[in-house]
């Protein structure tokens, strides 16, 4: 089955369309372009913002006219990310769908469920002439996924709605009414280089087949980072032995849980199969710790080539032991909203290359004090050792707003729809309302969406029912916004 013959029809064909656009995070010039033209053929007011947010408005439906005006929101960008044996081009190839059971996926790379399904929602009652609704105005955003700056940056003069409907949850029983704050930060320093010893076996160390995930919503699942386990292996065999470093490329993206690593060494000939041992058994020892988290797990080693010089023995020990500091997963867990992660922290990026070490992390809180404080132990991890760090894209949390009328509307419809009570959340994730509040501090803002897994990693996938029940959810909804 494909994925335009699932229903609902027109949104699930609306997700297929934007999919075949290439949509990377600061790579939106062609969805950007693609959502103008959508809304100029529906013939409805289409605006493009200094930023890059497209907002298209449509008029309510006959019968609805003195209904408060909504605005729906979801981002344009999406996560490329691919598992390294996939021969893929994000910037040219359409996500290529699977309907594999109940789910869909894509073949071996990010889905983009994670906002594409929130998109093709809102495409779908802009293009609908059966849906009852309000009047529309249709914020589309850029660069959710590495800054916001689409919010940051957003001109609220073109917005007058008094209720926000942020369609990019995960979980279909959540209803989501807080959200984390974020900031990153970035690390840089120059390493000593010499030059390799002349009896040396070069070796590469894989590591691969990690579940990853979303750094904010999956941070209390206790998942395996590989940055983390690259340099728990090479502490070990440091402690054991002496080797050159030559090189580490661990983790893609600011705001997933790393996946893979891979690094270089230099060993002594007489030294190389004492090393090989040793690496065998610490990855053992990994493996068998996580064996129940992070059952496809590998770790390898071979022979290998290089044209580079390793760094200083001086500047190996220093990365090693700063990385081994530096906190990662969840810092503090909330006092307030039980099972809610307050504070978190994930190495994100790990590069050795050409004498230059590189980070990137990203630290998430719903309380701003808390955020400063874990960005504050992250920096001086690593300014002990001498790094350059920059910290930026720092942005709000949304505090929660339990007197919410969109909430009350919403809780009741859902106890009423599915004869169960819905679960209302804060996420630790950092969606955008506590941006766009900034912009529209009288909006009553509130977030849902369906059942996506694995959201930022190849293992996307969303589920087909859960889809079902949250369109329904979701036009239901719309008949019940209260008049003005």
């Amino acid at each position: 089955m494909s994925v335009r013959d699932l229903e609902p029809k027109a949104m699930w064909n609306h997700f297929a369309d934007l999919n075949a656009v290439p949509r990377a995070s600061k790579k939106e010039e062609e969805v950007i372009q693609f959502m103008i033209d959508f809304g100029k053929k529906l013939g409805l007011e289409t605006i493009k913002d200094t930023a890059g947010n497209v907002v298209i408005k449509k008029p309510a439906s006959p019968g609805m006219e003195n209904r408060k005006t909504i605005i729906m929101q979801s981002h344009l960008d999406m996560v490329h990310q691919k598992n390294s044996d996939t021969d893929f081009d994000f910037a040219t190839q359409g996500i290529d769908m699977r309907v594999i059971g109940d789910w869909v996926d894509a073949n071996g790379t990010t889905l983009g469920a994670d906002n594409g399904i929130g998109v093709a929602s809102i495409m779908t009652v802009l293009s609908s002439d059966t849906i009852v609704h309000p009047a529309v105005e249709a914020m589309f955003t850029i660069d959710e996924e590495t800054g916001m700056t689409g919010a940051i940056h957003l001109d609220s003069s073109n917005f007058s709605g008094e209720i926000l409907l942020n369609l990019d949850t995960e979980d279909d029983d959540e209803i989501s009414i807080g959200c984390a704050g974020g900031i990153d930060t970035n690390t840089t320093y120059t390493c000593k280089t010499e030059e390799l010893k002349s009896d040396s076996e070069i070796l590469s160390i894989t590591i691969k087949g990690l579940v990853g995930g979303h750094s904010g919503m999956d941070i209390d699942k206790e998942r395996g980072n590989a940055n983390k386990f690259m340099n728990r292996v090479l502490y070990h065999l440091h402690s054991m032995g002496e080797y050159q470093l030559i090189s580490v490329d661990g983790g893609s993206l600011r705001n997933a849980i790393p996946r893979e690593s891979n690094c270089v060494l230099a060993v002594t000939n007489e030294n190389a199969e004492a090393l090989k041992a040793e690496f065998e058994k610490i990855a053992g020892v990994i493996v068998a710790e996580f064996k129940t988290i992070e059952e496809n797990v590998e770790f390898s080693i071979q022979t290998t080539t290089t044209d580079s010089k390793p760094i200083s023995n001086d500047d190996k020990v220093k990365i090693l032991h700063a990385l081994y500091a530096v906190h990662n997963g969840v810092y503090r867990m909330s006092p307030d909203i039980q099972g809610l992660v307050e504070a978190s922290s994930s190495l994100a990026r790990i590069i050795v290359k050409d004498g230059e070490f590189i980070t990137q992390s990203l630290q998430r809180s719903s309380v701003e004090s808390t955020k400063d404080d874990l960005a504050n132990t992250i920096r001086g991890s690593f300014e002990l050792m001498g790094c350059g760090v920059v910290q930026s894209g720092d942005y709000p949390g949304w505090q929660p707003n339990k007197d919410s009328a969109i909430l009350d509307i919403m809780s009741k419809l859902y106890r009423d729809s599915f004869d169960e009570e819905p679960k209302i959340k804060a996420c630790h994730a950092g969606l955008e309302c506590g941006i766009l509040l900034k912009h529209l501090p009288e909006v009553d803002m509130i977030s849902f969406g369906p059942n996506i897994r694995a959201a930022h990693s190849p293992d996307e996938k969303c589920q087909i029912s859960s889809v079902q029940k949250y369109w329904g959810y979701l036009i239901d909804t719309l008949q019940l916004i209260p008049t003005k």
